[in-house]
């Protein structure tokens, strides 16, 4: 299982293999057809309230891991985001914000791993 995470804005690839969208909203700009995604997977995005709470500033990062990863909990969402990770040899997640080292792309990479 190989897992990546990607900017929703760059050039698509035959390297990201299975292409999913784990954004809440529809990234700004981009064109539906353009974004050439094979799941739209809204319902593993963190809620708009933490969302909106995390506002992507860096020194809330902490405390959005912990609460996100707490939202993901029984999650039906992140266990079909698991089965695909298993049923394709090459999964990229897709995701809207500017920051790649700190968006929910990151944490849900980290929960299909196994680590941290």
């Amino acid at each position: 299982m190989n897992i990546k995470t990607k900017r929703i804005y760059e050039a698509p690839s035959t390297a990201d293999g299975y292409r999913v969208l784990v954004d809440r909203l529809w990234p700004r700009g981009l064109k539906k057809e353009d974004a050439q995604i094979a799941l739209w997977l809204k319902a593993v995005a963190p809620s708009n309230e933490l969302r909106k709470w995390f506002h992507h500033e860096e020194s809330n990062w902490p405390m959005f891991v912990l609460r996100y990863r707490a939202e993901l909990q029984n999650n039906e969402a992140l266990q079909e985001l698991k089965e695909l990770a298993e049923a394709h040899q090459t999964i990229t997640l897709l995701y809207g914000a500017k920051d790649e080292a700190h968006n929910q792309a990151i944490v849900l990479k980290q929960l299909l791993e196994g680590t941290t």
